[in-house]
Order: structure tokens, then C-alpha cells, then sequence
């Protein structure tokens, strides 16, 4: 996947009545930050950024080209309309290339561990990593392959693969995924219920044997 472009221009005017007109003229008010706290206001073409923005993860860098000038950021932050799910607003954050920052990067699990095939239980209790790195160095996402995982076993964050330069930030001790063996743990309690259905109907025969011997 090539990286992502979007095009927008500076935008003179803030406040509600401005952002409603942008979008009634199917722009996208936006906001960019820079990395000392300076931001730039600007607008997006809504079809442009609602193609570009798929698949992109938290990151994702992408580029901001405005009037001509091209900025490396990351797409920070998007609100939505909760009646019809448009995106009301967009906060960018730039990057520069020299200088190290801090990223979470999705994780992306792959394949049907044995453990499960087997009736265990897949437990994924983790989504994403912290990590530092340049910007050239920064994944997208990582790929974790899990098909190998029996029961029993885990994934720690300590046995991710990190691309060169790249450095962990999160706990290594933290479990990525997991399988538990349920079998063993299902016997018992079906053998409960099976007592527990059986001794009515022991109960039940006794009166009825009682009441034999009677006559």
C-alpha cells in the first residue's frame, strides 16, 4: 500500500458556523499540530479523505499536502457524527523525520493456533505496542503469527520480532495471546450436572417401590 496523500488548504476561519458551511460544501474541517505546539487550521475534501482514511492505523503516516507544501503526519483523531457516522472533524499530528517518536502500533494476529483446533480457548488480552523509533523506521502494523500456539502456551510482547531501529516502549512481560485448555476443566462440571440430574430421579423411584412392597 502506497502512502496515503490528502489535499487541503489553509482555512482563514474557525467556529461552528464556519465548520457547518465546510461541510455543507462537503469539506472536512481540520486541525493540524505541530510538534511545538503551533497548529494550522485547514479543510479536507470529504470523498478524498473518506477513501484515503481506510485501513489506516494510529501509525499510519500519511501526507498532509497543504497549498502545496507537504507535511509527514498521523491522523490523531476523528469525530464522527453519531446519527449518520460522517466525520465531522480531523486532528492531524506532524512529524519530522530526524527526530525520535513515540508510536502505538496495531497488532495483527494470523492463523488458527493448534491449541484451539485441539478445544482450547484463544485469549487476546492485548492490541497494540508501544514503541519509539524514527519515523522512517516505524511499522505500520506488526504480524503476529499464531498458528503454532498448544494449549497452554502464550505470546509475550517480549517475543514480537521489532524491526531494526525499532525500540519497545510497552512491558515485555505482557501477553499478546493465549490458549487455555478448557477440556479438562468441562469434564468435572459436566459430571456435576449429570449427578445432579440423576439424583431426582433416584428420589422419585423410591416411593414408588415403597408403595410396592406396601401392597
Amino acid at each position: 500500500m502506497g502512502q496515503v496523500v490528502f489535499s487541503a488548504q489553509d482555512r482563514a476561519n474557525r467556529g461552528s458556523a464556519e465548520a457547518k458551511r465546510l461541510r455543507r460544501a462537503g469539506r472536512i474541517p481540520a486541525v493540524i499540530y505541530g510538534r511545538k505546539g503551533a497548529s494550522v487550521a485547514i479543510d479536507l475534501d470529504a470523498r478524498e479523505f473518506m477513501s484515503g482514511v481506510k485501513g489506516i492505523s494510529e501509525s499510519t503516516i500519511v501526507k498532509v499536502a497543504i497549498n502545496g507544501k507537504v507535511h509527514d503526519a498521523f491522523v490523531k483523531d476523528t469525530q464522527r457524527d453519531i446519527k449518520d457516522g460522517n466525520i465531522l472533524h480531523v486532528d492531524f499530528y506532524e512529524i519530522e523525520g530526524d527526530t525520535l517518536l513515540r508510536a502505538r502500533v496495531s497488532l495483527n494476529l494470523q492463523g488458527n493456533p493448534i491449541g484451539v483446533r485441539e478445544g482450547g480457548i484463544l485469549e487476546t488480552p492485548l492490541h497494540d505496542i508501544e514503541v519509539e523509533c524514527f519515523p522512517k523506521d516505524l511499522p505500520e502494523r506488526l504480524d503476529v503469527d499464531i498458528a503454532g500456539l498448544k494449549a497452554n502456551q502464550a505470546i509475550h510482547v517480549r517475543d514480537l520480532a521489532l524491526g531494526s531501529g525499532v525500540k519497545l516502549i510497552s512491558n515485555p512481560d505482557q501477553v499478546v495471546a493465549l490458549v487455555k485448555f478448557a477440556k479438562a476443566e468441562a469434564a468435572p462440571a459436566a459430571a456435576e450436572e449429570a449427578a445432579a440430574a440423576a439424583a431426582p430421579a433416584a428420589g422419585a423411584a423410591a416411593p414408588a417401590a415403597e408403595k410396592k412392597a406396601e401392597k
